[in-house]
């Protein structure tokens, strides 16, 4: 298990101007992308960056969300309420409110398997390890635990298995990998 803290987050401008990409941990393997955490601060509408071949999963953490203009109909990314969809998928932006946070997870689909977690129950999740298996949570507020040791707000934890606690006011995002 190891904790991430904002500070340790890796931040760069878009190439477009518009936003903000802190990267938070990523797993190459022979040259390739296998998966990568990241949140972005959308300060404009405009194009979606593509990862063609790979896999999105993108959770508003802050503001009102997004309208996603595809060639296959508009994607609403509302808050707290993670959106999948594929890297290749040509995505404009459009704010609903102003400027908005999300947590991206971008992986390769032929590899493993992705799904994110919205916590906001108080409670115990067992984290079962296995081969391939790992994990990540943020902490959007105070009051998550991962085998007993606090996380503060906006840290990420990653482990392979462990124990997940949430307090009654808590609220996180669980990220869960598992080979194919």
């Amino acid at each position: 298990m190891r904790f991430l803290l904002p500070a340790d987050f890796r931040t760069q401008p878009w190439k477009n101007g518009g936003g903000t990409t802190h990267e938070i941990a990523r797993h190459d393997q022979a040259g390739a992308l296998v998966w990568r955490l990241s949140i972005a601060e959308v300060a404009s509408d405009g194009p979606f960056s593509s990862f063609p071949g790979l896999s999105r999963i993108l959770t508003v953490i802050e503001g009102a969300g997004l309208h996603l203009d595809t060639p296959k109909g508009r994607l609403d990314a509302l808050p707290l309420d993670p959106l999948a969809f594929s890297g290749d998928l040509a995505v404009t932006s459009q704010m609903i409110n102003g400027p908005i946070r999300d947590f991206n997870v971008i992986y390769d689909a032929n590899r493993l398997g992705a799904a994110v977690q919205v916590m906001t129950e108080p409670g115990m999740t067992h984290l079962s390890p296995g081969p391939g298996r790992h994990y990540a949570c943020l902490a959007l507020t105070p009051g998550l635990s991962l085998d007993g040791k606090a996380m503060p707000q906006g840290a990420v934890a990653i482990a392979n298995g462990g124990r997940l606690e949430a307090s009654a006011a808590a609220q996180g995002l669980l990220v869960s990998f598992a080979p194919l």
